[in-house]
């Protein structure tokens, strides 16, 4: 008799990766042309990675090129929360904020996803900010992982502790 396999759905973002691309960003903004003069940055503020710029139009550039380094870098746009432009005296200023975990909702939903596939014999479990899909078939559980990659869903998903 087989035992049970199983996968663990899980949104966590490489801070390694992020950094690194955060990093090219900074260096293509001092050094282009169409950003000379105008004080644009971008910078790790605590927790969160802040764009500036000395008109909104700039700011938006500025996040532009960082998210072209975080695509080349591998890493998902859907894990990135940005503000609007916002005015802050003579600047503006935009906020990303990485999104990381699989909040309770998201979680019930990719389980009601997996349940209306019609797979027999697979199983959801929701742990923390993570979900276990187990089941006896490794065949129904690269079914699971190709129907949640086709899925439209806000958050960036990766499968880890395949077993």
């Amino acid at each position: 008799m087989a035992s049970e396999s199983s996968f663990d759905v899980v949104s966590k973002v490489d801070r390694q990766e992020v950094d690194n691309a955060l990093n090219q960003a900074a260096k293509e903004i001092s050094q282009r042309y169409d950003f000379k003069g105008t004080d644009a940055s971008v910078r790790w503020s605590g927790e969160s990675i802040l764009m500036v710029a000395n008109s909104e139009d700039r700011v938006k550039a500025v996040l532009d090129v960082l998210e072209t380094k975080l695509v080349k870098r591998g890493v998902s746009l859907k894990a990135l929360d940005t503000s609007e432009p916002a005015a802050s005296g003579k600047e503006y200023r935009i906020t990303a904020t990485l999104k990381e975990g699989l909040e309770q909702d998201v979680a019930k939903k990719i389980g009601k996803i997996v349940r209306d596939s019609g797979l027999k014999g697979v199983k959801t479990q929701v742990t923390g900010d993570e979900l276990r899909v187990s089941s006896k078939s490794r065949d129904d559980l690269q079914e699971v992982i190709a129907l949640l990659k086709g899925a439209d869903l806000d958050v960036a998903l990766q499968f880890v502790n395949y077993r």
